[in-house]
């Protein structure tokens, strides 16, 4: 009995044990499973390269994304009615953003390969089972994985009936409508006030406090200073409902619809109406209300406008598509400054500021802003143009660095880089000549130092592009190869943007830019930006605590400062690519700790090169006062800035009162393509917008009498890039994002100074637009006046 009892206790332990360990070995099982973001990482990676080894590949990792999470994802999407707007939202349904774009690359996959049953098939299982999945973009944004699948399969088969489903009503809600009146209309006041464009405010009010926190001012004769600004300026609020054309409009029903989509109709009359008599914010309402006016020709009104933001309300604000703040009063002196050199309008706004303290980050609660609204002052504009160009006499105060490219400050504030001791202005471009059909997206992005689809030896962007002249898509007889380089030259760009990763940089090709074409270098590391160069996975990307990441970016810097610093083509070092936004890394969350490593990597390039300045490169005014704070030993402050036709605003004087550093533009551009407006006409948009930003450039370089902090720009881009807003094969029009460009959207497929025509010849055909040859006049007209 005691034996018996004793083996069956030692076959209950045996039991337990082998039970325990099963538990143990099922849960390390458990715990090896690879994160869906890891394997949807490798997912993409192998879709990118289009064959059938590869197709097996996809399939099997989306295969197993799938297996793995579908029932996770399920009720993930089960937990949702409407799509996550914010990155923090949409990143708790991750498991569902993986599971949704797992089914949609194999819909690609199957399509890729002739399947067009199987394809649709996993199109749809998006469209009804995971319909609020989302994708990153690593240029910064998500994109709607069932909206894509929704456009998949119309494309595919455009006679497709999709059973009703609340994805499949967003979807078709999404679809390009017109939602207000399309009618073609000119904006006539009914009554333009008394005062034609120069209101004498102190007539009807008082101005407290002016330059301080505390400015306001005090209307004392609203009636009078209604009768003076006129319909649509606060505060008359009353003109345009008298207005004999607002009651027609009301009764013919041209004002029904979204507030919003009137600011691209051309009924400018209803837009005018609708926006005059809406609910948003005043300082909004009158911003646009002033647009419009401009649109319709009534400039002195729409300066009306902009300038009673700045009396009566400096403080507004709103918030961008981005969710950074907008602040209005700033954006309108911008506007005011722009109509009246513009128009050659005889004034100039004086004394007018707006500073915002502690406004360069995503809290408003901490703002003070302290305004005076400045004077409108009469100027005899050709005395006005004599007058700017002042004498170069004024001592140097200030050096940085020892070699042949320094930076001098001079006693009265303004900035200059000097290169062999004669000034250089960086008239500079983004240049990537993406083929037509890659993308980063498929892995099929490939490196253009070493493109040679010609197979004549030579890289085709730089060497063997044509003019398509009479944009037939052809390469004609009397269109030879005359290369990239010989264009820019030509145009008069005198340096580009470049990093020296994720592709390997070919210094002879660098060499024959500068020494040939005399064009030098910017050359940059992401600092860990998109997980570039830190050894971070994609998500959660580069940490800025991470011992190990900033050990390897650090190397990566250090590598490439060795490997050119010794070179001719190099202008500067630049450090980052907006990493403020965040996305792959975390500067966003921790930009203290970002500005610190980042100041560090500065001194440690010092430490090995003098010869060359040291730049950031920032995302707009994002965390300026920290960057002020922590990056003592960086030399120029660098930054993407996309603002509108009218320049950058107070940028310049932004970084002039918090850093006191040299400034250029990083990124600039505007798209040549605009809804509703015909090639030519959008063309013809694209080169305005650029002539007048370009123009505050250079209105801000030393010696012109403004901030004098300006050392360029860099244009954002040379050629249009067709794989950014999903197929790499189609020259998408989608807009991407809301913005400050000419039909109100940001199209980031058609940013390019040239165009790749109908995409058959591609990398060589190049269609120069009017924009290109806007520059090449311009920047003609500057070297003359810098020789001189």
């Amino acid at each position: 009995m005691f034996q018996i009892s004793n083996h069956k206790q030692n076959f209950k332990i045996i039991i337990l044990i082998l039970l325990f360990n099963i538990g143990n070995f099922l849960g390390l099982c458990e715990e090896k499973a690879p994160p869906s973001s890891e394997l949807i990482v490798k997912a993409w990676h192998s879709h990118g390269t289009k064959d059938e080894e590869h197709f097996k590949e996809t399939l099997k990792i989306t295969q197993q994304i799938i297996d793995l999470y579908k029932d996770e994802a399920k009720q993930q999407q089960a937990s949702l009615r409407a799509f996550p707007k914010t990155k923090e939202a949409i990143e708790k349904v991750s498991i569902l953003n993986d599971v949704g774009t797992a089914y949609f690359i194999q819909g690609e996959c199957f399509r890729d390969q002739g399947k067009i049953k199987e394809a649709i098939e996993a199109f749809k299982t998006v469209l009804y089972d995971y319909c609020f999945a989302q994708a990153w973009d690593p240029r910064g944004w998500y994109w709607k994985v069932a909206k894509a699948a929704y456009e998949s399969i119309i494309k595919l088969n455009p006679e497709e009936k999709l059973p009703l489903s609340s994805c499949v009503e967003v979807m078709e809600k999404e679809k390009p409508k017109i939602k207000v009146s399309q009618l073609s209309t000119k904006l006539v006041l009914f009554d333009a006030g008394k005062d034609e464009m120069i209101v004498d405010y102190e007539r009807y009010g008082e101005f407290q406090n002016i330059g301080t926190k505390d400015y306001k001012y005090v209307i004392k004769d609203q009636k009078g200073l209604s009768e003076a600004v006129g319909e649509g300026v606060y505060p008359n609020t009353s003109s345009v409902r008298k207005n004999p054309a607002f009651k027609k409009a009301v009764e013919e029903k041209r004002l029904e619809g979204e507030l919003w989509d009137f600011l691209q109709s051309p009924d400018l009359e209803a837009a005018f109406f609708k926006w005059a008599t809406s609910n948003e914010s005043q300082a909004v309402k009158l911003f646009y209300t002033g647009l419009i006016l401009e649109k319709a020709g009534l400039i002195k009104q729409a300066i009306k406008c902009y300038y009673a933001i700045l009396v009566h309300f400096p403080f507004g604000y709103a918030w961008t598509y981005w969710h950074t703040p907008w602040y209005v009063g700033k954006v309108a002196m911008a506007k005011i400054n722009y109509l009246l050199k513009k128009y050659q309008l005889g004034y100039k706004l004086e004394g007018a500021y707006i500073r915002i303290i502690n406004g360069f980050d995503y809290d408003l609660t901490n703002d003070i802003v302290v305004a005076n609204p400045g004077k409108f002052v009469r100027i005899d504009i050709e005395k006005e143009k004599k007058e700017k160009i002042i004498t170069q006499d004024i001592k140097i105060k200030r050096q940085l660095g020892k070699g042949k490219i320094r930076l001098v400050q001079y006693e009265n504030g303004d900035w200059q880089l000097l290169v062999e001791n004669k000034p250089y202005y960086i008239r500079g471009i983004t240049y990537a000549p993406t083929k037509v059909g890659q993308s980063p997206d498929e892995g099929t992005l490939t490196n253009w130092m070493e493109d040679d689809f010609n197979q004549n030896g030579k890289p085709d962007g730089p060497y063997d592009s044509f003019v398509d002249k009479n944009r037939n898509n052809l390469q004609d007889e009397d269109e030879p190869p005359i290369g990239d380089f010989f264009l820019m030259k030509e145009m008069g760009i005198n340096t580009i943007r470049l990093y020296h990763h994720p592709y390997k940089v070919k210094k002879e090709i660098l060499r024959d830019l500068y020494q040939n074409y005399g064009i030098r270098v910017i050359m940059g590391d992401f600092l860990g930006k998109y997980a570039l160069g830190s050894g971070a996975p994609w998500n959660p990307g580069t940490d800025y605590f991470n011992e190990e990441h900033k050990k390897n970016m650090l190397e990566s810097v250090l590598n490439m400062v060795q490997e050119h610093k010794d070179e001719p083509y190099i202008l500067f070092w630049l450090l980052g690519n907006e990493n403020v936004y965040g996305y792959a890394c975390n500067a966003d969350r921790y930009p203290e700790d970002f500005f610190k490593f980042v100041n560090e990597v500065a001194k440690k390039i010092k430490e090995i090169d003098f010869e060359h300045p040291v730049a950031i490169c920032s995302g707009d005014v994002l965390f300026l006062d920290k960057f002020a704070l922590y990056c003592p030993d960086v030399d120029i402050f660098g930054t993407n800035a996309y603002r509108g036709e009218y320049g950058f605003a107070g940028l310049w004087q932004d970084v002039k009162e918090e850093t006191d550093k040299p400034l250029f533009i990083t990124e600039f551009g505007c798209p040549a393509y605009a809804q509703g407006k015909t090639e030519e006409e959008a063309e013809e948009l694209q080169a305005e917008y650029h002539h007048w930003a370009w123009i505050d450039v250079e209105d801000n370089m030393a010696f012109k009498g403004k901030a004098g902090n300006s050392l360029g720009a860099v244009i954002f881009e040379w050629l249009d890039e067709w794989w950014k807003a999903y197929e790499p094969k189609v020259h998408d029009v989608r807009p991407l994002w809301a913005g400050p460009f000419p039909d109100g959207f940001m199209h980031e497929e058609w940013l390019g100074l040239c165009g790749q025509g109908d995409g058959k010849q591609s990398p060589f055909l190049r269609q120069p637009r009017k924009v290109y040859y806007m520059y090449k006049e311009l920047w003609g007209r500057q070297n003359e006046r810098e020789v001189m």
